[in-house]
C-alpha cells in the first residue's frame, strides 16, 4: 500500500480480535520506529515489546485512558532518554510504527503523556528514562475499518497560505 493510502485510511483502533500478530510483522513495526529520523540523530527512544497477557493486563489497568491495552495481542511501550526533543522524536517513531502496522492491517491507538510513571517498575525501566506512550496493536474487530472517508475539517480551515487566514487551496 502506498504511504499516501496508509495515511488516508489509518484510524484509531481500540477493539482488537484475539489473533496474534506474526513475528515478522512485529519486527517490521519495531524497526519502523528504530529507523525514524530524530533531532541531531540522538535516537533517544527505547521500545519495550510486550506480548505477555498478564503484563498487557497490568498495563491496561495502569493506563487510565487505555484499558483496551489488555485486549491487544501486542503493546509497544515507548520510552526515551531525557533529551530536549525526546517527546517529539518518540512521537515521530510512534507514528511511523502505527503507519507500518496499518499497512499490514494491524490497528492501534496510542495511550500516553499522563499517568505513566507507574509503568516503569512493571517493565524495569530506569528512573532516568521517561515513558512516553503505550501503543497497543492488534487486528481490528471491525474488518471494514479504513475503507470509507475520514471525517475531517475542510483543508481550507486548517491550512493557510503564506499567512493566517489565507486559505490554502
Amino acid at each position: 500500500m502506498a504511504v499516501s493510502d496508509v495515511i488516508r485510511t489509518v484510524l484509531a483502533v481500540r477493539q482488537f480480535r484475539d489473533e496474534p500478530i506474526p513475528e515478522n510483522v512485529v519486527r517490521e513495526i519495531v524497526e519502523a520506529g528504530h529507523l525514524t529520523a530524530s533531532a541531531g540523530n540522538q535516537q533517544p527512544w527505547h521500545f519495550i515489546v510486550v506480548q505477555n497477557k498478564e503484563t498487557l493486563r497490568k498495563l491496561g489497568e495502569l493506563a487510565k485512558s487505555g484499558p483496551y491495552i489488555a485486549q491487544a495481542p501486542l503493546a509497544i511501550v515507548v520510552a526515551a532518554e531525557q533529551t530536549p526533543f525526546a517527546t517529539s522524536d518518540a512521537s515521530r517513531a510512534i507514528q511511523d510504527q502505527i503507519l507500518t502496522a496499518w499497512e499490514h492491517g494491524v490497528g492501534s491507538n496510542w495511550v500516553g503523556f499522563n499517568n505513566l510513571p507507574q509503568v516503569k517498575p512493571v517493565l524495569g525501566i530506569p528512573d532516568n528514562i521517561d515513558v512516553i506512550a503505550i501503543v497497543p496493536f492488534g487486528y481490528p474487530v471491525a474488518k471494514n475499518l479504513g475503507k470509507g472517508n475520514k471525517k475531517r475539517k475542510p483543508l481550507g480551515e486548517v491550512a493557510h497560505n503564506e499567512r493566517w487566514g489565507q486559505p490554502f487551496a
